[in-house]
């Protein structure tokens, strides 16, 4: 009898943790039937992958910097005014247009502007949360509506005349594209094989655990915001070079894809559970989706933000439901 029962519990053990893996990866079967949707509905789409995933390197950049703060228990609605405003405010010093100041043609000083000036945006909300003890979602609304403020009192028209080599990183598809595998890629080993990556997960779990076995979670929180505006920047660098100029609407309306690539493609909205991989798999799903609206004849100009708002919406029920279904199976489990 005791057998038995053994067996009964190993095979329903092992059925549990199938159910639990194929929830943790849910994802690539869902990109799988949007890509043969695709290729049957809108097969003009795939004429270029390399195009594709040219395209989705400004997004798949936010989107892992929202998972990274996510992962933490937090979130980040500034990224996109962050990518948006160090893009227009790097290309202001270094555009030769007539509004602009032209103070130096040196790409490498764009480089580190861009970069400080990301790093700094994302330090400060990392202070005023961590620190001060600010809502992260007030916090960081209030910065996505101050710069994308700021970004239009800088300029409203598009940004031109830029140094070659500063657009030639983002314009550059192969090395775009590497670029943000390679960011994955390190963020994921990070994130499985470091302290760093154990603490994150730590505090997404649970802020006061992480902080009674001794993890500095202030320090922490501010450490995660500021690579998430790192991030953001290189985001805003990418976008330039993607489109040749800053254009006066750089990175607005990206956070909401960066979060439906984010929590479509497994990244807990409260914290502590998810892999970067995942967060890949959305990145490339919301830009084949974003591809095949472009290219679909049937779908005009003035309804893709409708239809993005209906994929944020669909990735927030997919997200519930395999919530749902974790928490059935872990309860299941523990009878």
């Amino acid at each position: 009898m005791a057998t038995d029962q053994g067996f009964i519990g190993r095979t329903f053990g092992d059925r549990d943790d199938v159910m639990l893996t194929l929830l943790d990866n849910m994802i690539w079967p869902i990109l799988g039937l949007v890509l043969i949707g695709v290729l049957v509905l809108v097969p003009q789409t795939f004429r270029s992958a390399e195009l594709i995933l040219w395209g989705a390197v400004p997004i798949g950049l936010l989107v892992l910097a929202e998972s990274l703060c996510l992962l933490s228990g937090h979130f980040d609605l500034s990224i996109g005014s962050i990518a948006g405003f160090s893009a227009i405010f790097t290309g202001m010093i270094l555009g030769t247009c007539p509004s602009c100041w032209g103070l130096t043609t040196s790409p490498w000083i764009g480089f580190a502007i861009i970069l400080l000036v990301g790093s700094l945006i994302g330090l400060v909300n990392g202070v005023m949360i961590a620190k001060v003890g600010l809502n992260p979602f007030l916090q960081t609304l209030a910065f996505l509506i101050i710069f994308e403020g700021a970004k239009t009192a800088l300029q409203t028209q598009p940004v031109t005349g830029l140094p070659s080599l500063y657009t030639q990183v983002g314009g550059t598809p192969r090395f775009a594209i590497g670029f943000m595998l390679v960011a994955f890629l390190v963020v994921g080993l990070v994130l499985r094989y470091t302290s760093f990556g154990q603490a994150v997960y730590a505090l997404g779990s649970s802020e006061n655990s992480a902080r009674e076995v001794g993890i500095d979670t202030e320090r922490l929180i501010i450490i995660i915001y500021t690579i998430s505006g790192i991030l953001s920047a290189i985001a805003g660098l990418m976008l330039t070079g993607f489109v040749g100029v800053v254009p006066p609407l750089i990175g607005e309306g990206l956070v909401f894809q960066a979060f439906a690539g984010a929590v479509i493609g497994g990244i807990s909205l409260f914290g502590g559970r998810g892999k970067i991989t995942g967060a890949l798999g959305g990145v490339i799903l919301i830009q084949v989706i974003q591809s095949a609206l472009n290219n679909s004849q049937v779908i005009g100009a003035t309804q893709i933000q409708m239809i993005n708002g209906i994929v944020l919406f669909v990735a927030i029920l997919l997200y519930s439901t395999q919530s749902k279904l974790r928490s059935r199976i872990l309860a299941s489990g523990a009878v």
